[in-house]
């Protein structure tokens, strides 16, 4: 194992802001585990009525997927300074990104219609956890959304290379991230009614 003291300077910053990455990770892991088990915990509950998940949700995971594909491609075209390719991959993993967000509002409208309620008359707890977590997720995108704006920028100025993309790497790691823990989440929802 190399000792971090013989690392360059450039790459002993670079695996610092990779570890701090994972470290915020971590703690998201925690708040959803920490959500999660709230759930089945109240799941014990009397007044507990199961909720079906609306069909877009599943949609939405469809769309996520390719957005995880799209920005692996990028990185890939990337590694290969093929920069109008990677420039291409980032704009369509930012569209994705952002379909899969009015997606999951259309699937906020679905449970509306079904008279499933945040809060209030007519409310029950499962749907209110529903509401919460899935929230929880989407504040996650914006921030993944945020950091896909940065990285499409600066691959359509070309200010990344094969020598260059820590601030890819970076921003892949949490997308990816955002990723997976939606498709926990469905499952999670799917499976614990």
């Amino acid at each position: 194992m190399t000792d971090i003291s013989e690392l360059p300077h450039k790459e002993k910053m670079a695996r610092s802001k990779k570890q701090m990455m994972w470290f915020a990770i971590a703690s998201l892991i925690m708040m959803f585990a920490g959500l999660t088990s709230a759930y089945i915990v109240s799941s014990s509950r009397r007044d507990w009525s199961p909720v079906e998940l609306p069909v877009e949700f599943y949609y939405s995971t469809g769309i996520i997927v390719l957005s995880s594909l799209s920005l692996f491609l990028a990185k890939k075209s990337l590694e290969k300074d093929n920069l109008p390719g990677a420039s291409l991959f980032t704009l369509l993993t930012f569209g994705l990104g952002t379909a899969f967000v009015v997606i999951q509002f259309m699937g906020f409208e679905s449970l509306y219609d079904q008279k499933i309620y945040f809060t209030g008359k007519g409310s029950n707890i499962a749907g209110s956890f529903i509401y919460v977590i899935v929230m929880a997720h989407l504040a996650h995108i914006v921030a993944g959304l945020i950091s896909l704006a940065v990285i499409t920028y600066k691959a359509v100025s070309r200010k990344y290379s094969s020598s260059k993309m820590l601030g890819f790497e970076l921003g892949a790691i949490f997308w990816h991230f955002v990723d997976v823990l939606w498709i926990f989440l469905l499952a999670f929802l799917m499976f614990f009614k």
